[in-house]
């Protein structure tokens, strides 16, 4: 209980002057306070509706939502808030988005293997969609020490994941996969550029040609700079982050390859990046008029 709610309770026993002189406080500031009781508890009862409305936020974001998020899909349901309050809010609730975590390495390059140019330059913007392209793979750890893989095709103008594929191998195929699912979801790569690190599977022979033949231009960062190709790998910390949500693997493929589903087809078309003025990819290309088709899977 606070002084002036003492004061409060106990003022006709002991009067406010007393009871204020031996609590150190001065009576015009407990007059104030209790002037100001209605406007103070009509202010409790809008944060705790507004608590009520950040924890569905939070709660239909896999927990993964923090402040710039939360606010930007609260304005966009017409609430008008600062994010300050509902920093503030979301402290008293003890909520809070997912912070980053360490990845582990799977780029293996091979020294004999042919290099791209770097076409990117750590640029990782584009002004107009299906022109510029990031490539990655990341492992999914599953229990019993096993893993699966996910390779990715990210737009840089719309953030965009155009494709992707998943297998228990990192050959080839599951970049080629992936790179084929991106171009059924747009129709065509004819002209773009594909910017990858120097692992095997894309400086292989068999992932030049796939780039020849959907008229691909590739690009590669340098050897061992992660830096190079930051969006990608932030991309994949986020995604296992946000799903994994803490636990150190899947229980097994199935459920890797459900959970993947979900949050993949939520990231396009409902998660809020900062870059595109905490619109979701989807909504970005739409206001662009670019949309193509949904969320594309390898086959």
């Amino acid at each position: 209980m606070n002084r002036f709610q003492f004061v409060a309770d106990h003022q006709r026993r002991f009067g406010v002057k007393r009871l204020c002189t031996i609590l150190n406080i001065a009576r015009s500031s407990f007059y104030y306070w209790r002037k100001t009781a209605a406007a103070r508890t009509a202010r409790q009862a809008a944060d705790a509706q507004l608590a009520a409305r950040i924890r569905t936020v939070h709660r239909d974001s896999d927990g993964t939502y923090g402040v710039p998020r939360i606010t930007a899909e609260l304005r966009e349901a017409g609430e008008l808030v600062n994010h300050k309050r509902v920093a503030r809010i979301m402290r008293q609730a003890d909520l809070a988005g997912l912070r980053l975590r360490r990845r582990h390495r799977t780029t293996i390059a091979d020294p004999a293997a042919a290099k791209a140019a770097d076409l990117i330059g750590r640029d990782f913007t584009a002004a107009v969609v299906n022109t510029k392209y990031v490539g990655d793979i990341t492992y999914l750890p599953l229990a019993g020490g096993k893993f699966l893989y996910l390779a990715t095709v990210i737009d840089l103008a719309s953030r965009r994941l155009a494709g992707w594929a998943i297998a228990d191998h990192m050959r080839a195929d599951l970049v080629i996969d992936a790179l084929t699912a991106a171009e059924r979801c747009r129709g065509s790569l004819a002209g773009a550029v594909m910017h990858t690190d120097h692992g095997a599977q894309y400086t292989s022979r068999a992932f030049a040609d796939a780039c020849r033949q959907a008229g691909v231009i590739q690009s590669m960062s340098a050897v061992g700079s992660s830096a190079d190709n930051a969006l990608a790998e932030s991309f994949n910390a986020t995604c296992k982050r946000e799903i994994l949500q803490g636990r150190g693997s899947w229980a097994d493929e199935r459920e890797a390859r459900l959970d993947l589903f979900r949050w993949l087809h939520r990231y396009n078309t409902r998660r809020r990046h900062s870059s595109l003025g905490q619109r979701s990819p989807v909504a970005y290309e739409t206001a662009l008029g670019t949309t193509s088709t949904t969320l594309a899977q390898a086959a």
